[in-house]
């Protein structure tokens, strides 16, 4: 019989009083009105930044990271995170932290399909994530709003509302995760045929068509469907379209080295990867072979980044999985707080993810490997579609873009909640509207700082400072 009085006694947990009261004291230490302060008399060069990033990345794919930034003040808001890290840590800070996404702008929420094949509404996108303060991501967020509302043509007054109602929707869920037990907090999450139908029915019988649109395409996008949009038969076999410089097959990209010893470290590298599984999606992972591996070019601020997508085939040529390899480098947020350590930045991502997300992909895992560069490198291995979703930002009208960014205050406030203590960052938010001031505040004077930013790119590629490439 095991005699428990031998083990140590588990530290004693705070109670829900003395949560409320370190919640109480951050807010006295930093009143929420501070939050809408933003220095700028020191700041780093934007595209100082922007480059010092590039060095790490494929150089020959960099132009057109610039370029895509350079497009709009928006899609250089995308690619700016590590710009607004450098920001945030010159900010005054509540020094409440949860688990961050590090990244999230309103193109990084969306839809995807639940292990059990329900689809859901959260945040989709985990490069960046790391322990930091939740108002981090909060600015990060309703930033985005304003950005997206001022590119949109609203007026001052609509964008304001909006990122109040951003920001109030974030306080009022966190307060009622706070009344919640812990079970029921872990569980917490958006169901968009709900949320996006049933409860928007007052947005129009436009915008409720096009949420059950952006459902119905959400629902098709999955490895069956990226088999018929990048693949071909050709001579019999099924391989993926080459389309450089954003997708190219690795032997296409390797042309004339040997690629029998690099099919080998591929083969031995998924090994690695399969080890990150949970047995249960090991077993489902083993009954599909590699068929062939492509680098592929994705989003605005990964471009540069080295990934990958696998074609996978199981029962038969109609029985696909596509998998996307993307490397993880260490998160913007890394230089300006501490976080747990682990074994690969890969590990980091996927771990994050877990956390944050209220389900998350069953083929979600990580590896370390020396690529033919003879660089080791962390990735991280994701299903590449999975009934991923996303809302169109340059279309939506007030109505609904104010809703949207509910919707995604409203995820981020679950994940808060789930990764950090969310009965203090309650008691710092309270129960009165300065906090939604402050962010909103803040969010105008941010916007204002990204079109100067997005002027300054500009300027660089005009200058022939750093080289953008269009159309792509």
């Amino acid at each position: 019989m095991t005699n428990y009085a031998e083990h140590d006694e588990p530290a004693a947990r705070p109670g829900r009083s003395e949560r409320a009261q370190r919640g109480a004291a951050a807010r006295r230490d930093t009143p929420p009105a501070a939050l809408a302060e933003h220095g700028v008399a020191d700041r780093r060069d934007p595209v100082g930044l922007l480059a010092r990033q590039a060095q790490e990345r494929v150089a020959e794919l960099v132009p057109i990271r610039y370029g895509r930034m350079a497009a709009t003040a928006f899609a250089f808001y995308r690619g700016a995170a590590a710009i607004m890290a450098d920001d945030l840590s010159r900010s005054p800070t509540t020094g409440l932290r949860t688990q961050l996404c590090g990244d999230a702008h309103l193109s990084n929420f969306g839809i995807f399909a639940t292990p059990e094949r329900r689809l859901a509404f959260d945040i989709n996108d985990f490069d960046e994530t790391h322990p930091g303060p939740f108002e981090w991501d909060v600015k990060r967020l309703v930033a985005s709003l304003a950005i997206a509302a001022q590119e949109n043509g609203f007026s001052g007054k609509k964008t304001r509302n909006i990122a109040l109602a951003c920001a109030a929707e974030y306080r009022e869920t966190i307060a009622k995760q706070a009344e919640l037990g812990n079970l029921a907090v872990w569980y917490s999450h958006i169901e968009p045929t709900t949320e996006l139908v049933e409860l928007r029915a007052e947005l129009g019988k436009a915008d409720t068509k096009r949420a059950r649109t952006t459902l119905e395409k959400a629902r098709r996008r999955d490895s069956v469907q990226a088999l018929s949009k990048l693949t071909a038969v050709v001579d019999g076999e099924r391989r993926i379209i080459s389309d450089p410089p954003l997708l190219v097959p690795v032997e296409e990209l390797y042309a004339g080295e040997d690629l029998e010893s690099l099919d080998r470290d591929i083969r031995h590298r998924l090994n690695v990867y399969a080890q990150s599984l949970r047995w249960n999606h090991r077993i489902l992972y083993d009954q599909f072979r590699m068929v062939q591996i492509a680098r592929k070019v994705v989003g605005v601020g990964s471009v540069g980044t080295r990934t990958w997508i696998i074609l996978m085939l199981g029962a038969d040529d109609d029985d696909p999985l596509f998998l996307q390899v993307k490397e993880a480098g260490s998160s913007v947020l890394s230089h300006y707080v501490d976080g747990p350590s682990f074994a690969t930045e890969g590990e980091r991502v996927v771990s994050g993810q877990r956390l944050m997300q209220a389900a998350s992909d069953i083929f979600l895992g990580w590896e370390r490997g020396v690529g033919p560069d003879g660089v080791e490198r962390d990735f991280y291995v994701r299903q590449l579609r999975d009934g991923k979703g996303s809302a169109v930002v340059e279309s939506q009208t007030p109505k609904v873009m104010m809703l949207y960014g509910r919707m995604c205050a409203r995820a981020l406030a679950y994940a808060h909640a789930r990764a950090g203590d969310r009965i203090a960052i309650a008691a710092y938010l309270g129960d009165d509207t300065e906090f939604e001031h402050a962010i909103a505040e803040f969010a105008e004077t941010y916007a204002e700082q990204n079109t100067g930013d997005h002027a300054a790119l500009l300027e660089a590629i005009a200058a022939g400072r750093v080289v953008a490439a269009t159309g792509f």
